[in-house]
């Protein structure tokens, strides 16, 4: 199945009796069960984007909330924002968090906001002894030396989008208009060859299966990044992603990210960390993920959009209308009233919050069902197992495979 743009109708939301609208979350605390504290706490400060890229998860897909949304957080949801974090920071002793500067596109909001909103998080962190560490995830069309200038003074490090090569990047990263966004993008990537470099935190990069893997990744490496992040297509059960035909066992995106994986694994030296290999490479050595993407690590994120609601990842926005809402406000609610909230306490329940068919499955403790979001199938809710099932075995078993072979052949084995 071939979906170059998702541009979905609004989608029905399951009945209130699928998972996990009907976890009783009562009963889980009064066994003993507790739910862990907030460390990363996503702001969306500006909720529109320079770009128009066709199959734009917040913009193209199920949930068209950003409609409504105001265009930047004002200066009194940063302030209650920044309390809030503190006494979540204060309630469960936290000696640091994360907090991202995320949209839309974030840059958009301009310096002096950015500045304004920092300042104001760690102001209040600083008096209950929590330290803050800041990053935005931008586009980078409009990333330049004030922008860095002001990133180094505060400690801001910065991860950008980039989906390859101009053909690759500019097949889907592009402005109203249809102009690529390549260009724009890589001479602000240049910026970081200087005194900017320690701020570069990584490259993001989404899969298009129409782009060769080994080209993409060298492309991404022509700008010496620390991290590179590659993410599958948002989609799920009702929605599936470009060439994900649920019915089938074929394994596209297993494919195009083993082959990097054989570049990355087979490189003479190292060049950068690959997010998903390093977090799967990690639980087949029995440690926790630090990602969602993998593993059954308890979720420990909360997203606060433009107009003060708490919310669940974004990326649930591709589900359906309101999948990502609580119903909270960082006005009237503390973030420990969200951490009550049976969608987000979902996200903490690892093999718990899975169904039948996970529970079958002997790569269960290390997929951990995948992403969230991707799992979504009305008749079920959350509790299906992903979209991209196939090509999670097929992936965490061929490097499960490699590492043995490997392993082996060091040994004197073979």
């Amino acid at each position: 199945m071939c979906r170059l743009s998702n541009n979905q109708e609004p989608t029905i939301p399951p009945p209130e009796n699928v998972f996990p609208a009907n976890l009783d979350v009562a009963e889980l605390l009064a066994t003993g069960w507790r739910p862990s504290a907030f460390r990363q706490f996503i702001l969306k400060v500006h909720s529109r984007c320079d770009l128009a890229c066709p199959s734009c998860y917040v913009y193209e897909m199920a949930d068209q909330g950003w409609r409504s949304q105001p265009r930047q957080m004002s200066p009194a949801i940063v302030a209650r924002t920044a309390l809030r974090i503190a006494e979540h920071a204060r309630a469960h002793r936290l000696a640091d968090i994360d907090v991202i500067l995320h949209g839309g596109e974030p840059l958009l909001a301009g310096p002096e906001s950015l500045g304004h909103i920092v300042r104001t998080i760690r102001g209040a962190c600083a008096e209950v002894g929590t330290r803050v560490r800041v990053s935005v995830q931008t586009n980078a069309v409009r990333l330049d030396e004030t922008f860095l200038r002001l990133f180094n003074d505060l400690e801001i490090r910065v991860g950008v989008s980039l989906d390859g090569d101009a053909v690759a990047h500019d097949r889907t990263r592009v402005f109203a208009n249809g102009r690529g966004s390549h260009e724009h993008v890589s001479r602000a990537l240049r910026l970081f060859e200087g005194p900017f470099h320690h701020l570069f935190a990584g490259l993001l990069c989404t899969i298009d299966l129409r782009n060769d893997p080994v080209s993409t990744y060298r492309a991404l490496l022509e700008f010496d990044p620390p991290g590179v992040d590659f993410l599958l297509p948002h989609g799920n059960w009702a929605a599936p992603p470009p060439w994900r035909d649920p019915d089938s066992a074929a394994t596209p995106y297993a494919d195009w990210l083993i082959r990097v994986f054989d570049e990355w694994r087979e490189a003479s030296s190292f060049r950068t960390e690959i997010r998903l290999f390093h977090e799967i490479n990690r639980l087949l050595f029995k440690a926790p993920s630090r990602s969602e993407s993998v593993g059954l690590s308890p979720s420990s994120m909360v997203v606060v959009e433009t107009n003060g609601a708490i919310e669940q990842s974004d990326i649930l926005k591709s589900a359906f209308e309101g999948a990502s809402a609580t119903g909270l406000h960082v006005l009237t609610a503390a973030f420990d009233d969200a951490l009550r909230h049976p969608a987000i306490v979902a996200r903490q329940l690892g093999d718990r919050a899975l169904g039948p068919e996970c529970h079958r499955c002997d790569l269960m403790r290390i997929c951990g069902g995948g992403l969230y979001a991707h799992r979504y199938r009305p008749a079920t809710g959350f509790r299906s197992p992903s979209v991209y099932c196939p090509d999670l075995y097929r992936l965490i078993s061929y490097i499960s495979d490699r590492h043995a072979r490997d392993t082996a052949r060091l040994k004197g084995r073979v």
